[in-house]
């Protein structure tokens, strides 16, 4: 901006008739009036045309300021504007989507006590968190269910109380589980896929609204809350730290409270702010719907010329592998599924992505994509099949099989349908999968029960241990057959589905009646070629709540002696049994008065695992990895392992050495 100094007129220097003057008038040389008529009148000249300039630049420079106070301005408003509006959509989308605000609300709530207790969460918070994430979800689809369907759209509270009713069944099945298992866990998960694959199909149901840009402004909306919710969890934090730091001390739950309504109610509920409605006929929702699914060129940029070529050059690394099976004739040990998954999940949601593009990239993608997906598919698939028929069902190889099945469907669909009629069906496809893998009788987990159920049975009946639907004992039967009844007994206990084999007593326990039962104790594969050491962190703190004594063991590989100890709880006399069984093999038990189990488990299974997980040492790790919990009738037992020691081989420093704290309580009255 410009100063009156610098559009003043420059009067400081001499002018040309003033030096002209007193030079002529040194050499004595006259002036006639007539150039001095002319000199004053150009001065005068001069003189005028510089007071115009500088009128010129005050207006320019007055000008400029009011310019720049109009653009500070109008940058003040569309800010305050920009807030305003926010706010506005976010109380808006409080009222548009209600069941899933409040059950967003409520976990937060149910979150802030499980941060209070500071410790492992009672069993009923844990309950109530997954009722309401599901809920959330619910009511999503409950809400675009109404706004869809214009006979829901008079009955919205009776929509909503249907959704409530399922949501409470979906408690009531939760209610009486002891325990937050691995079949619960994976069931809730894939019931919120499910409704999630629903949220997005019902906009474009009978083509409504456009499946593909229903999914990009779904995305967008997911990104843009994710990126605001991440700057406004990092802008907090360093607030909190620096008044830690230079005013005065903040508890520490103060990062866990504050992540938690960031998390846990802002993201979810701008992320729904951000969602115009998709089937509204009024002429302002269909001009934010038309804005919010304008297609930014970052995002057409990053699907175009990154993620398809990415997914392009993997999609030749498998047709190459594929092609060195056939010429080996060698199948995969498994690797390929997980793979194929991956591969089949970024394809199927890059393609929708890349509908809307036209592009040549995008064309040709979609154009060759689903062809090449049903052939690396079907090769999958009879990997899939050539483990099964020789292992059996698992969960993880059922969700494999279906999602092939599920690929090859969509393969074909995407091959033979228009793109605006197809992709809708892809979500609507994806749901009904869903729900039959997580309802009996085609459920996962039936039917991995009823295969190792199966499997087992035919193993024992060809060893001549099962007969006639009773079990005989034998001592001495082949190592293959005591390895894989080892291997699908610990399966189903693990799933606690023991209860479903009829030929097994009622009472049986795995580690305590192995060899009372079939003969033979309990046998698991050498892990070969490999050294491993895990320690326990000891920085974190030990989750000791809902227990009521801690106790301390030590057994090595060359300690063959059982160790026995007594100790007094609540009045009553316990004893812990530490037996080692073999180098690797140890049970942990705790006895009565009576000296009867009360409840016990094997360490070797869990060392296993933390051994296949890794090929290297692994130090200081958190207590939540380094144990495992077991309960039987209400008796609650819990090792920690303080340090794994493991060495392979089969000579005799081979073993493993476990230092542990084991945590025991008894039930409540």
């Amino acid at each position: 901006m410009l100063s009156d100094k610098h559009c003043a007129p420059d009067n400081s220097s001499t002018s040309i008739f003033e030096k002209q003057f007193v030079i002529d008038s040194s050499k004595g040389v006259g002036v006639t009036s007539e150039e001095i008529l002319w000199h004053f009148t150009y001065e005068l000249m001069r003189y005028v045309c510089g007071i115009m300039r500088y009128n010129e630049l005050r207006k320019s420079c007055k000008h400029v300021q009011v310019q720049k106070k109009r653009q500070v301005g109008k940058s003040m408003r569309r800010i305050t504007e920009t807030v305003i509006n926010s706010v506005k959509a976010i109380s808006l989308a409080g009222f548009r989507f209600p069941m899933t605000v409040v059950s967003l609300l409520a976990a937060a709530s149910v979150l802030f006590r499980v941060i209070a207790l500071k410790g492992t969460p009672p069993l009923m918070l844990q309950k109530l968190i997954f009722t309401f994430v599901v809920g959330a979800v619910l009511g999503m689809a409950a809400q675009f269910a109404v706004e869809r369907s214009p006979k829901l759209s008079g009955k919205r509270i009776l929509t909503y109380g249907v959704a409530a009713l399922l949501l409470v069944g979906y408690f009531l099945i939760l209610l009486p589980a002891p325990e937050i298992s691995a079949e619960i866990t994976v069931r809730s998960l894939v019931a919120v896929f499910a409704l999630v694959c629903m949220v997005l199909w019902i906009p474009s149901h009978d083509y409504d609204a456009d499946f593909n840009l229903v999914a990009l402004v779904h995305f967008m909306a997911v990104f843009t809350a994710v990126l605001y919710s991440a700057v406004l969890s990092a802008g907090l934090a360093a607030i909190i730290a620096s008044v830690d730091t230079l005013l005065f001390k903040i508890n520490s739950d103060a990062y866990a409270y504050t992540m938690t309504l960031i998390w846990v109610v802002f993201a979810p509920v701008y992320y729904l702010s951000l969602l115009p409605r998709f089937n509204s006929k009024a002429e302002a929702d269909q001009s934010a719907t038309e804005r919010a699914g304008k297609y930014p060129r970052l995002l057409d940029i990053l699907v175009s010329y990154i993620a398809i070529p990415l997914v392009s050059a993997y999609t030749l690394v498998l047709i190459a592998y594929f092609i060195k099976i056939l010429f080996t004739l060698t199948w995969p040990s498994g690797q390929v599924g997980p793979m194929t998954l991956v591969y089949s999940i970024a394809g199927l949601v890059i393609f929708v992505l890349s509908s809307l593009l036209e592009n040549r990239t995008a064309e040709l993608f979609r154009r060759i994509f689903p062809k090449l997906l049903v052939g690396i598919v079907i090769m999958q698939l009879v990997s899939v099949g050539i483990r099964l028929n020789a292992y059996g069902v698992t969960e993880s190889r059922y969700y494999v099989a279906i999602f092939g099945v599920f690929s090859i469907i969509a393969g074909v669909l995407l091959s033979t349908s228009p793109v605006i009629s197809k992709n809708g069906r892809i979500a609507l496809l994806a749901a009904v999968f869903a729900i039959i893998s997580i309802i009996p009788p085609t459920d996962a987990f039936t039917v991995s029960r009823v295969s190792q159920i199966r499997r087992v049975e035919s193993i024992l009946e060809n060893e001549g241990m099962l007969v006639g639907g009773e079990l005989v004992k034998k001592e001495n039967p082949s190592e293959r057959t005591r390895l894989e009844v080892t291997n699908i007994l610990s399966y189903l206990s693990r799933s606690s589905s023991l209860d479903y084999i009829a030929w097994l007593p009622d009472d049986f326990e795995l580690y305590r009646d192995m060899k009372g039962t079939f003969g033979f104790e309990s046998m698991y594969a050498p892990i070969i070629g490999k050294h491993f050491y895990a320690s326990l962190d000891a920085r974190k703190p030990l989750p000791v709540s809902n227990y009521d004594v801690l106790l301390n063991a030590f057994v090595g590989r060359y300690m063959q002696e059982t160790i026995e100890s007594q100790f007094e709880l609540n009045g009553s006399t316990y004893r812990l049994k530490v037996n080692r069984l073999s180098n690797f093999e140890v049970i942990v038990s705790i006895l009565n008065s009576a000296g009867s189990e009360l409840v016990g488990t094997g360490l070797y299974e869990f060392a296993q695992g933390l051994v296949n997980d890794t090929t290297m040492t692994r130090e200081a790790l958190h207590p939540d990895l380094m144990g495992f919990e077991v309960i039987t009738n209400g008796y609650k037992l819990k090792v920690i392992f303080q340090n794994i020691s493991y060495t392979s081989g089969s000579d005799s420093d081979s073993g493993i050495d476990y230092a542990m704290y084991i945590l025991f309580a008894t039930p409540n009255p």
